[in-house]
């Protein structure tokens, strides 16, 4: 029998607990459950390590607002939350997952339906949407649909999302359109700037001075048409611009991307 891995993720003890149970009682899943984003990741992680890659990750929409404590299931290997290094809300949680372990299906368990977050959740790699109320049935369909890389959504929501991804993908188009009249050294500052560096650290990223980094960030926020630099990343990240690879060799010296 081919056995379905399952990591719960949700800082509510009781939901968690049941969930975890019940998911448990099944024959070919297994189940482990942590209460927090960095503890889910430690624990994907880990099993990745260990060659018991997790193969579906249910995630609270609302993870983190409780900032509860998490009690151990006692029907899985619950990871603890000591050692947390801050909170992580779901949405993130499940970028982050596409990114690093990309071969686990992620679906996000709603207490209330909202096409503005189930349509950000699908744009952040997420395979399904399901109202944490549903049936013990419908999940289990959902989970063994994701894994064969169906992607799920209530009917309600259906025309909703469609309408914000169809949204997000105009107001893609236009972060696009402005990113594109930056000049190629203006984009790598931008790309420094979605990477979190502050003045001097791009100064000595690209060999420029201070002087000359301070004037290109205003033009980036003149011709991206935003007032401060959260707004910038946040238009870039729009655009589909990543920040610079930190661990990377810098970018080549001289004034050909000036």
């Amino acid at each position: 029998m081919v056995r379905i891995r399952v990591l719960v993720v949700d800082d509510h003890r009781i939901f968690a607990e049941s969930l975890a149970a019940a998911l448990a009682a099944e024959p070919d899943v297994d189940v482990a459950a942590a209460g927090s984003g960095p503890a889910a990741l430690r624990c994907l992680e880990r099993a990745a390590g260990e060659g018991r890659a997790f193969d579906v990750m249910l995630v609270d929409a609302d993870l983190g607002a409780a900032h509860g404590g998490f009690a151990r299931a006692p029907v899985a290997r619950a990871v603890s939350d000591e050692g947390d290094d801050g909170l992580v809300d779901g949405i993130t949680l499940v970028e982050g997952v596409r990114t690093g372990q990309p071969s686990v299906r992620t679906v996000v368990l709603a207490e209330k339906d909202d096409p503005r977050r189930a349509a950000l959740a699908l744009q952040a790699g997420a395979s399904g949407w399901v109202a944490k109320d549903c049936s013990l049935q419908r999940l289990l369909a959902v989970i063994r649909g994701v894994l064969r890389d169906e992607t799920h959504l209530p009917p309600a929501l259906l025309t909703g999302v469609l309408r914000e991804l169809t949204a997000a993908r105009k107001h893609r188009t236009e972060s696009e359109r402005l990113v594109e009249s930056l000049t190629p050294r203006e984009r790598e500052v931008l790309r420094c700037m979605v990477a979190g560096l502050g003045r001097k650290a791009v100064a000595e990223r690209l060999f420029l001075s201070p002087h000359t980094v301070r004037t290109h960030m205003q033009n980036v926020l003149g011709k991206l048409g935003v007032h401060s630099t959260l707004a910038a990343v946040a238009l870039a990240r729009r655009a589909g611009v990543g920040p610079v690879d930190l661990a990377g060799d810098v970018v080549e010296r001289g004034g050909q991307l000036a």
